[in-house]
């Protein structure tokens, strides 16, 4: 698993449409930048995103695939829009919720299918949030059974929060977790029992949604910017502003230092990111890359933007 990771969702026509050149363009430029793991899940584009990434990385070798269970594909007799969704694609499916053995089983025989691979790397059960009974009685024991025969090479779950990802790690025999926005510069609330717990129990973290959906993705915080999903509260988006001006006096851009800051604490072995085109995923790579002075991480903590007791990247 790469460092740094492409995000599969953007390909699939998040919020808008994206061609399939362009999508492939995205793949053959994560993959010039050295990254070597890719996720993805049914839920993105109804499919479409595990089939354009199976055809992009059809040619590649050495490369790392985690897609996801927990929303079974149904087809439909009358073909809409998947907007609501957020997903500018034909609504040719329904989502149906189901951890069930019987559901995870078809859901990875399916998705192994569009993404023209014969295993998976990483199965995650996706947002299991109001599903915990099914999803640890029946939707673990299954992928257990698939990494047992060798079909998996590890499981786990992705998450919007850290509490569940904390009792899972706690309970059962997961291997890696996926944790969208509760690890980043404007929240470390995972700090406190899921990071520890991850290092204690030698399970991986995989950090995405980095600049918490819209926050910290540029170097100017806009008066609009979103923060999960939802209009940004004064407070978050003046605070993401004095971090901004800090990183400045060091020629650090925030999303520079949102995409490097998670690598910091020794659980998280890799940093997702969503790329819609190539220069998307060509200028992620590069702020990825460029180091993050120690300067500037001691100056966000001594002004009180940073937790003091949060490791950062060396």
């Amino acid at each position: 698993m790469s460092s740094l990771g492409f995000g599969a969702a953007p390909m699939a026509g998040l919020y808008r449409s994206v061609s399939e050149e362009v999508a492939a363009g995205s793949v053959a430029a994560a993959l010039e930048a050295g990254v070597s793991y890719f996720d993805t899940a049914p839920h993105y584009g109804l499919g479409l995103s595990e089939r354009r990434l199976g055809k992009a990385l059809a040619s590649a070798s050495d490369f790392v695939i985690s897609t996801k269970v927990g929303r079974r594909l149904e087809p439909i007799p009358v073909v809409g829009d998947d907007m609501a969704n957020g997903f500018a694609v034909p609504a040719t499916h329904r989502r149906v919720w189901d951890f069930s053995a019987a559901g995870v089983l078809a859901s990875v025989e399916s998705s192994l299918d569009r993404l023209g691979v014969s295993r998976a790397d990483i199965l995650f059960l996706h947002d299991p949030d109001d599903h915990w009974d099914q999803a640890v009685g029946e939707a673990l024991p299954a992928l257990a059974s698939l990494r047992a025969q060798g079909l998996v090479g590890a499981i786990g779950a992705g998450m919007n929060q850290w509490q569940m990802l904390a009792r899972l790690v706690a309970e059962t025999s997961v291997d890696v977790v996926m944790l969208a926005g509760r690890y980043t510069l404007l929240e470390q609330s995972a700090l406190d029992e899921l990071l520890p717990l991850c290092s204690e129990r030698q399970v991986s973290v995989v950090a995405a949604a980095v600049f918490n959906s819209g926050i910290l993705a540029r170097p100017v915080v806009a008066p609009d910017a979103t923060y999960n999903y939802s209009a940004a509260p004064p407070a978050l988006i003046d605070r993401a502003r004095r971090m901004a001006e800090v990183c400045g006096r060091f020629g650090v851009t925030l999303p520079q230092a949102a995409l490097q800051f998670p690598l910091g604490h020794p659980a998280v072995a890799s940093v997702v990111i969503g790329a819609r085109t190539a220069s998307q995923m060509a200028e992620n790579a590069r702020l990825f890359a460029a180091p993050v002075p120690a300067e500037c991480w001691a100056a966000l903590k001594s002004e009180g933007l940073l937790r003091p007791d949060a490791p950062v990247p060396s």
